[in-house]
Order: structure tokens, then C-alpha cells, then sequence
């Protein structure tokens, strides 16, 4: 499979390039992540020119419009970080990412909480966004974004990385069949997916793509992107697969025997009472759809959005 090509704080990829010259390599990201996906390194800082080692910096003023000064020498870097971070986000549309890994608590590339000290003095909040990361999102408000910290949360883990996955499909299917046909089969084959995030999301979804006869397409897919990525953004919640595990469950009311019947019950409930993790009733699910051939649920991407070797569904929450 292509690998889905990613930016990332050059510091976590293990590059020597924070002000004290070390990196913070994470070892996920660059191991398990690095199966899958292509990473685009950028450090602000480095890419502005201030050298490595170099002063430290922070975020001072109002936090939602905060000042990047340095420690020491009290240099304000705000116009040179913002004018450099404009020109770098316009680089960055030829690199077709389809997400971002930031640093956490950084002045320039933190996402959020990012402490932010009053101009006076005084003790900092935590409300602040880096100028770099502000930038990014601002120019790529539809792409998957996260830091490195929140990936140690499973269900945030999950999430960013089945948009991730979801994204690339998406510029899949623009790429080989970019028609009517192909945005109702993309929608029909990811039916499941979108009801574990959202069901209002994905009727609406639905009538977006019955209702494009007479539209221009290009603006129809634009939309659906928009509505798609938005309600992939949701969390999946237990309940919400419980009742997406028992839609599928209808599929096979005349198939399966007693005891397989009682055992997909009985698995479904220990998932609802988290005794087990989502694998484990996803599992038996494609068990049946490749015994008795189900064909429908055969193509949804809720049974396998994301590579098992990711372990995504192996938590209980």
C-alpha cells in the first residue's frame, strides 16, 4: 500500500533541531506509525533561521492573538513566525498531506493548551495555540491534525488515524472514478463507519449525494468532503457501535443457527458492558460475512478501516 504522506514536528522524527539541540523522538510514530505513513518533517523555529541551540521562546499577551518572544534577549519573533509560517503552509499544498503530528507545548507548533503568559507578568494560561500550528489549521481546516501527547489516548488515537485512513480513500476515489457513481459508492461502502460517528451525519451525507442530479459535481464533493471529515471528527462511543454491531447483526438473522446466534448476542453485550475490547465482536462479525458470503457487509469499511496491525480496537474503554 502507498503510504499516506503525514506532516510532523521534525523533533519527534528523532532531528536534532529543539533549542537545547536534542530531539524528542517518538518511538510510535517513527515504528508503528512509520509501517504506514510517509512523514513531512518541519520545525518553525530551525526553518526560520534561529539556529540550534537557541534561546527559548514563548507565547506572551492575549491567547488568542499572542505574542512569540524569547526569554532572555526578549526579541519579538511574531511578524518574522508569522510571515514564515504564511509562505510554509502554501509550500505544504504540494506535499498532498493528510494530516499532521504537532509538538505539544510549543510556542510554535503546540495545538492546543499552550501556555501563554501575560505581558505584565504574572502566572501563564493554558489557552494558547502555537503560531505555526494556528497557521496550519487555519489553511487546512479539513485535515486530520493531532500532537504527539493525545495519541497516548486510544480513542483519540483511533479517531485521527481512521480519518487519516478515511482522507486517503477519499482522494482514491476522486482519482479513479471521479463521478456521481463513484461519490455513491464511496458513500454506500462507508455506510457503518460514518453511523459509529454520527447518524444525523450520515443522513445528511446520504441526501447530499441523492439530491446531485442537476449540480455541479465538483461542488456536491466538495460539501461531502466537508460534511465527511466534520463527522468523522465525533467520537465513536460504545453505544454508537453497539447499535452499528447490531444493524450488522440483522444481516444474518436467517443464516446463522442457535448457538452462533446466541454467541454474537452474548458478545455484543460483554462489548456494551466493555468485558471486551471492539475486535473481539468486529471479529466474529467478519467471520460470518466471509462464511456465508455476505456481500454487503462485505465491502464496509467499519469491518476494516484501518490496518489490524495498528491494534486500534484492542482497548477496553
Amino acid at each position: 500500500m502507498e503510504k499516506i504522506r503525514i506532516g510532523v514536528s521534525a523533533c519527534l522524527l528523532g532531528e536534532k533541531v529543539r533549542y537545547d539541540g536534542q530531539h524528542k523522538h517518538d518511538s510510535y510514530i517513527t515504528g508503528t506509525l512509520g509501517q504506514w505513513f510517509e512523514f513531512v518533517p518541519v520545525c518553525p523555529e530551525f526553518e526560520l533561521g534561529l539556529g540550534v541551540p537557541r534561546e527559548t521562546m514563548r507565547l506572551e499577551g492575549d491567547p488568542e492573538n499572542p505574542r512569540l518572544v524569547t526569554g532572555k534577549t526578549r526579541r519579538d519573533l511574531t511578524e518574522p513566525m508569522l510571515a514564515w509560517c504564511s509562505r510554509r503552509v502554501k509550500e505544504l499544498e504540494r506535499e498532498n498531506l493528510c494530516g499532521y503530528i504537532f509538538k505539544s507545548k510549543s510556542p510554535s507548533s503546540g495545538m492546543e493548551r499552550v501556555k501563554v503568559y501575560p505581558t505584565g507578568g504574572g502566572m501563564p494560561v493554558n489557552k494558547g495555540r502555537g503560531l505555526f500550528a494556528h497557521a496550519f489549521m487555519q489553511h487546512f481546516p479539513l485535515l486530520p491534525v493531532e500532537e504527539e501527547g493525545r495519541l497516548n489516548d486510544p480513542a483519540l488515537r483511533e479517531n485521527f488515524i481512521e480519518r487519516l485512513f478515511t482522507l486517503k480513500r477519499w482522494r482514491e476515489m476522486l482519482a479513479e472514478d471521479d463521478s456521481r457513481a463513484g461519490l455513491v459508492k464511496f458513500h454506500e461502502r462507508h455506510k457503518y463507519l460514518l453511523m459509529s460517528h454520527s447518524i444525523p451525519h450520515y443522513r445528511e451525507l446520504g441526501r447530499i449525494v441523492a439530491d446531485v442530479k442537476g449540480k455541479r459535481l465538483p461542488a456536491v464533493q466538495a460539501i461531502y468532503h466537508a460534511q465527511l471529515m466534520e463527522a468523522l471528527r465525533l467520537r465513536a462511543t460504545i453505544k454508537k457501535h453497539v447499535n452499528v454491531l447490531e444493524h450488522m447483526a440483522g444481516y444474518f438473522k436467517r443464516q446463522l443457527g442457535p448457538d452462533e446466534k446466541q454467541e454474537l448476542v452474548e458478545t455484543i453485550a460483554s462489548y456494551r458492558q466493555a468485558h471486551v475490547p471492539l475486535i473481539v465482536p468486529v471479529t466474529l462479525i467478519n467471520h460470518y460475512v466471509r462464511k456465508y458470503q455476505e456481500p454487503y457487509l462485505g465491502q464496509q469499511y467499519y469491518l476494516k478501516p484501518h490496518p489490524t496491525e495498528l491494534h486500534l480496537r484492542n482497548q477496553v474503554f
